[in-house]
């Protein structure tokens, strides 16, 4: 029994869980109350899978092929997807008295990627009423543009939708027409909130709680410091480039007054970093912006948020470590602080295996889909990075494609953190002995 029950790690134990709330969800989205015309099991796991993997890719319409019912399904996977299941789990677990086990407790631990099992119980606590505080203020701004629009009933439901696919990053809208939010690119009440709303649940649950408990940005630790300097750059830096790219473009930009090109180049640099809302068309962007575009999306959010990608923390180590070599330093440090080899390790082989699971995607989508190959990589890209922008394509996926479609946003959310934790166990392992050290030529 003691062998069975070890082979089931904190790792699995979240890929599983992940797995059947797909499927419930997939069997929910199946019913004929959830769908106005009916829709194929393939296409519900699709759905299913885009919510749970806060992705926003969509192969139907949301807001005009399924049903209010169909829409709260989706909504429910979307806020259990982007907390995690077990962070909901947990919650449960304590309004009905029921002991959080080891076992439980080292679950967490890996949802949350926390160092120590200490205190766990509190911070789940925390993240869900940090969580619902933010997303019950998103839903009263955004109802002040929607009510007036849609109406009290519609305009509420519709508030309280978005805002909570703004905070989990998911990027579904219920606008109708596969449009996102394109008819509100004018309105600063509503991008504004939803920006808001995906940026700060792009940080992480560790960043918010540490920046509210702290309120000094010298006493975060360098973890937060990290996540807030690279989240910063990149969204800065993602402005520039899609202000300088698309300036001209008189189907993005080029007739918007400079306010409102500087606010629709700030959503789409931050968007892209897993939220999956858009205000300017995608599939009419430059080829060189949707480039520019998937290396935001491979970095993604940052860690124990509700976003995906390799995440900041990762991209920033590697960078960090790059810059030590041409220097010449033998210690990679920042902030006064060194890293260990160890976490540069685990970095470089998450990048690693990411690179290598979005090119095997991409192959076998430029062979399954009679699309542009830049549309092919865009896809995958923003399923990997669990993003929901798309080029056109989702809608006209072959059966084939949204199998691997499926396949690559749930490892996208589930994968790095799975790998992780395997690294880190892996490395945790100590030979008897060590083998003697030869150079070999690199570069």
């Amino acid at each position: 029994m003691n062998r069975q029950g070890d082979k089931l790690t904190p790792a699995r134990v979240l890929v599983f869980g992940f797995a059947a709330i797909i499927l419930v969800g997939a069997v929910l989205l199946t019913l004929p109350i959830s769908t106005y015309t009916g829709i194929n099991f393939l296409d519900a796991l699709f759905t299913a899978t885009s919510a749970v993997c806060v992705t926003g890719l969509v192969v139907v319409d949301t807001g005009t092929f399924f049903t209010p019912f169909g829409q709260v399904v989706i909504m429910c996977l979307i806020q259990v997807g982007g907390l995690g299941f077990m962070t909901a789990g947990t919650i449960i677990f304590v309004m009905l008295g029921r002991k959080i086990t080891l076992k439980e407790r080292l679950v967490i631990q890996e949802a949350l990627n926390q160092l120590t099992l200490s205190g766990l119980i509190k911070l789940t606590k925390k993240i869900i009423m940090f969580t619902f505080l933010l997303e019950a203020l998103g839903a009263l701004f955004l109802s002040t543009r929607f009510v007036p629009i849609y109406g009290w009933q519609t305009g509420l439901y519709y508030s309280i939708f978005h805002s909570i696919s703004a905070f989990c990053n998911a990027g579904f809208d219920l606008i109708g027409g596969f449009r996102s939010i394109t008819v509100f690119n004018d309105d600063y009440v509503v991008m504004g909130t939803i920006m808001f709303l995906f940026v700060i649940g792009g940080l992480g649950f560790t960043v918010l709680l540490e920046l509210q408990e702290k309120r000094n940005l010298r006493k975060l630790s360098l973890h937060s410091k990290i996540v807030l300097v690279s989240s910063f750059i990149l969204l800065v830096l993602g402005t520039a480039v899609v202000l300088i790219l698309e300036n001209a473009n008189p189907e993005t930009l080029a007739n918007m007054g400079i306010i409102s090109k500087v606010a629709n180049a700030s959503f789409t640099a931050a968007t892209t970093r897993t939220a999956g809302f858009n205000v300017i068309p995608t599939d009419r962007l430059h080829d060189a912006t949707l480039y520019f575009l998937m290396a935001l999306m491979f970095i993604g959010a940052s860690p124990a948020s509700t976003g995906g990608g390799i995440k900041t923390t990762t991209f920033s180590v590697i960078i960090i470590a790059v810059l030590s070599i041409i220097r010449g330093q033998e210690d990679v440090f920042i902030f006064h602080r060194r890293l260990p080899f160890v976490i540069v390790n685990k970095a470089l082989s998450i990048i690693v295996v990411s690179s290598l699971l979005v090119f095997g995607v991409s192959l076998l989508l430029t062979i399954t889909e009679s699309a542009r190959f830049l549309e092919v990589v865009f896809e995958t890209f923003s399923a990997f990075g669990t993003v929901g922008l798309s080029a056109g394509l989702t809608p006209d996926l072959s059966p084939a494609g949204r199998i691997l479609v499926i396949i690559t946003m749930f490892a996208g959310r589930v994968g790095p953190l799975t790998l992780t934790l395997a690294l880190a166990q892996a490395l945790k392992k100590k030979a008897p002995f060590r083998y003697p050290e030869e150079r070999v030529l690199v570069g």
